[in-house]
């Protein structure tokens, strides 16, 4: 049984060697074949080295720092409260960690800041002109009535946009959301934000990695600050108001004091409206007070709301540049041609065999 297994395995063997030398002469025997689609591969992938543009990548890095107010100033707000305003911290966490950077990829921050103007040769455009210009978009739009007179003016307001202005907008959106725009948080417990635009235009790379950076900043200190700055607004107003009416009552004990001057002393009720005009006084004193102390202590809040952005690294000109070499080009498209003639052989004659 052992000596038969053996002579078994010596024959595979043998069988298989026989057949990688006959698909070694076939190959060989279509080594013309081979080498005119490798050939053709090579000069194919050399011509699409010199149309390929390089690739320029803006990158910006950026670390947060978020101080929330503490949980016990709280206890010092009490006629705040009254008034229905809550100074207490409650930025929350909604944009930490991916949570920020998919704000950053998302497709109203990346409109809002393709609409931000750059200069271009001396010219003022939006950022969503300089794309169309590079992507040459306008030659075929000329051809188009639809499409002929659609302009993107910086900071324009979006209610004027028509179906056609959003379409666009959107089709660069997505555009730079999958091929131009990364984003990434380097250490999950270092708050540091990475961000890398890359493009086929240096400047556009520079200018719309820097804008979305801004425009990104913004929105998350204003949101995370808004409901601090709304009750701030709101304390302020209320103090404003407050105050009027002190001076008013002021006013009003000064003229019913002049009233009673050498009053007779037997008609009390001549002096009720200077007496009740000093209770006001009091009291819109002592509320005043109270306002103006938790009116600063809104600004302390707000302060303290305000998260810090502070940017590590800018991109800079020049920018890195990723270029498609010409001999890269030649190998790459010589050897995936070479490949797939040779696989093409291999599947024709399996199939032959079995016919």
């Amino acid at each position: 049984m052992e000596e038969g297994h053996v002579v078994n395995d010596e024959i595979s063997l043998k069988e298989l060697v026989v057949k990688l030398k006959e698909w070694y002469f076939y190959l060989l025997s279509q080594w013309k074949i081979i080498v005119f689609v490798a050939l053709m591969g090579s000069i194919i992938g050399f011509v699409y080295s010199l149309t390929k543009k390089p690739i320029y990548t803006a990158t910006l890095t950026f670390a947060l720092e978020d101080e929330k107010a503490g949980g016990g100033l709280g206890g010092a707000l009490g006629l705040a409260s009254s008034f229905g305003i809550d100074i207490g911290g409650g930025g929350g966490s909604i944009f930490s960690g991916s949570n920020l950077t998919e704000l950053f990829k998302s497709r109203s921050m990346v409109e809002e800041t393709l609409l931000n103007p750059v200069t271009v040769n001396g010219k003022v455009i939006s950022l969503a002109e300089m794309y169309i210009q590079n992507n040459e978009w306008r030659d075929k739009w000329n051809k188009n009535p639809k499409l002929k007179n659609i302009v993107f003016l910086p900071n324009t307001d979006r209610k004027y946009f028509t179906r056609v202005h959003d379409s666009i907008l959107g089709t660069i959106y997505q555009s730079l959301s999958k091929n131009s725009l990364s984003v990434a948080q380097k250490d999950k417990k270092i708050a540091i934000i990475s961000m890398d635009v890359a493009s086929n235009n240096e400047l556009f790379s520079l200018y719309f990695c820097r804008a979305l950076a801004k425009q990104v900043g913004q929105f998350y200190i204003e949101t995370k600050s808004k409901k601090a700055r709304i009750n701030m607004e709101i304390l302020e107003h209320q103090v404003d108001s407050v105050r009027s009416e002190l001076n008013g009552a002021i006013t009003g004990v000064a003229v019913a004091n002049d009233n009673t001057f050498n009053l007779n002393p037997a008609l009390n009720v001549r002096r009720a409206p200077s007496v009740r005009r000093q209770v006001d006084v009091q009291a819109n004193t002592a509320i005043l007070t109270e306002l103006v102390k938790q009116s600063e202590l809104s600004k302390v809040t707000l302060r303290k709301e305000t998260p810090l952005i502070q940017i590590i690294d800018e991109p800079i000109l020049p920018l890195p540049i990723e270029k498609f070499g010409k001999a890269k080009g030649i190998l790459i498209g010589g050897f995936i041609s070479g490949f797939l003639i040779v696989l093409a052989l291999i599947i024709r004659r399996i199939f032959k065999s079995f016919v």
